[in-house]
């Protein structure tokens, strides 16, 4: 009996490690990181400093402690403020641990449809702070690439003024940068050039990289010993991990290579899936950058129906057609949207089975919606 055919593109967490990759684990020199006697997470951090072109980096068990420890290290006083995008992985995802275990407030700040911040609202919330005694802002956080606006990159124009709004209000800036590497081959710049102006990155290892497990903070030595001793507070302190930072070694010379494949096979899904003549969804190809596509929805179909009708699949002697033979995995993204990410277990021709059994799927959830 043949299985259905699985398109997984709920996210590009859900990859397998490369045969490389395990056979690095299982040959990693290993040692108590903690007295930062493993060799191999050694080795790891010091390629990432100076990927980053930052003087030091540090190993974290996952993006979410290696934003809050971050932000622990920059704002150091119960309450202070940080500036973050409404629509950022850190407000929408983290904000409870930053107010919660860090204890600090944040302020959304309107998010424009590439995943910027525009200056002139961050120089708005400097004033309104000067004027209506609240707590200044003591960081600004931003997303590269942008999640919710499906992958979008920042441009290098506005990160340098980002910059300049940073070093004139004197507010440090830290990138979420879980997706860097994929708005660096977007742009086709050097990932150092990109995070010149923040003073703190983190990069996520299992996004796109296909690592199972890690992130790397990166920023000034003595800025990362402060993460180091937040990582402590929060229990993310490992002992033998090098076999995760061989993983993430292999993956920074095999992985980020071969991520433009993943940002053509995303242009190549949206393209295919979305149908002019359907008025129900649309596809933004202004935003689809890199690995993700965003597809937006009327009111008249829903997300969530829409991503469990490709989820079912036949095994190939019960199918009535062989469009019934593909399974194909996404998530919903809020009330009106769904969310498709490419990664290297997705190959051209999953691709076009997908973008098959999508358009099946909407034809025939648009014959039971009585305008079509």
């Amino acid at each position: 009996m043949d299985a259905p055919r699985v398109v997984d593109l709920r996210s590009d967490t859900v990859t397998q490690p490369t045969p490389e990759m395990r056979q690095a684990m299982k040959d990693a020199v290993v040692g108590d990181d903690v007295f930062k006697e493993d060799h191999t997470v050694n080795e790891l951090e010091t390629v990432v400093a100076e990927l980053f072109g930052k003087e030091a980096a540090l190993l974290v068990p996952t993006g979410t402690m290696g934003n809050l420890a971050s932000v622990m290290t920059h704002c150091t006083k119960k309450g202070q403020e940080i500036l973050v995008g409404d629509s950022s992985h850190i407000f929408r995802k983290e904000h409870e641990s930053v107010t919660k275990i860090a204890g600090m407030q944040t302020w959304a700040v309107p998010t424009e449809a590439d995943g910027s911040l525009l200056i002139e609202d961050l120089l708005s919330r400097v004033r309104q702070s000067d004027l209506q005694q609240r707590p200044s802002p003591s960081l600004l956080c931003l997303e590269n690439t942008h999640n919710v606006c499906g992958g979008t990159v920042l441009p290098i124009e506005y990160l340098n003024k980002a910059s300049q709004f940073s070093k004139h209000s004197k507010i440090p800036i830290h990138m979420d940068g879980a997706r860097i590497m994929n708005a660096a081959t977007y742009l086709d710049q050097p990932v150092a050039e990109i995070v010149k102006g923040c003073d703190s990155v983190m990069m996520c290892l299992t996004k796109g990289l296909a690592c199972p497990g890690g992130s790397v903070v990166a920023g000034p030595k003595e800025y990362v010993q402060g993460v180091s001793r937040a990582r402590k507070i929060l229990g993310g302190a490992m002992v033998q991990v090098g076999i995760l930072a061989a993983a993430g070694l292999v993956a920074l010379e095999t992985m980020v290579p071969r991520l433009r494949e993943d940002h053509e096979n995303t242009q190549r899904l949206a393209r295919g899936v979305c149908l002019e003549q359907n008025p129900f969804i649309s596809i933004n190809f202004n935003t689809v950058q890199t690995n993700v596509a965003i597809i937006d929805f009327t009111d008249d179909l829903s997300p969530v129906t829409f991503c469990e009708r490709p989820q079912n699949g036949e095994p190939r002697e019960n199918l009535k057609t062989p469009i019934e033979a593909i399974v194909v995995k996404m998530l919903p993204y809020g009330p009106s949207k769904a969310r498709a990410v490419l990664h290297k277990d997705i190959s051209t021709e999953d691709v076009d089975a997908a973008v098959t059994k999508i358009r099946y799927v909407i034809s025939e959830l648009c014959r039971h919606v009585p305008a079509y």
